[in-house]
């Protein structure tokens, strides 16, 4: 069997640019290595802020890279430049709102500026992308809330098996 792969976009025009380095992709692919039991390898990208470039990156992590999940971080605020959601929503076959609502309830646990997240989550063909906020410990808080959901998210569209760490993160499968 190959190696699962897993998307982990970064978008950000400062960090692209080498203005200061990138803290959240990393974050994401340290989380996953901590949740995951399965073999994957992570297909990272870093690139600006701007609605074509992450469609294009999110189109060929998942139908030329072939990754079962694509993890964005950045751009998912209220101002001019953060077009993430637009994009994802652009490039997916399905929304599953479920998972920013679920992320923004448990951000507004930490900060009331919560309510200004529009992290959204979609399908596109036999992968699943979701959209993290910017911030490392945000990140955490946001995946642990929603991961459990993830693995039979991607049995269900027809995604390789993704075993987690039982002692880790617990996954939910409905028995059959």
């Amino acid at each position: 069997m190959s190696t699962i792969k897993i998307g982990v976009l970064t978008a950000s025009d400062r960090a692209s640019a080498g203005v200061y380095d990138d803290l959240s992709g990393p974050a994401i692919v340290e989380t996953l290595k901590r949740y995951l039991k399965s073999e994957w390898q992570p297909v990272y990208r870093l690139i600006s802020d701007d609605r074509p470039t992450i469609e294009r990156e999110l189109i060929q992590l998942i139908d030329g890279e072939g990754c079962c999940l694509v993890v964005t971080t950045g751009g998912t605020g209220p101002a001019p430049r953060d077009v993430t959601p637009e994009a994802t929503e652009a490039v997916c076959d399905k929304l599953l709102p479920g998972f920013g609502e679920l992320m923004r309830s448990v951000s507004l646990r930490y900060v009331p500026t919560a309510i200004l997240s529009r992290q959204t989550a979609g399908t596109r063909g036999r992968g699943l992308i979701i959209n993290l906020p910017g911030k490392p410990k945000s990140i955490r808080e946001c995946l642990e809330a929603v991961f459990p959901a993830v693995p039979y998210c991607i049995d269900l569209i027809g995604g390789p098996y993704l075993e987690v760490d039982p002692a880790v993160i617990q996954a939910f499968r409905p028995r059959s």
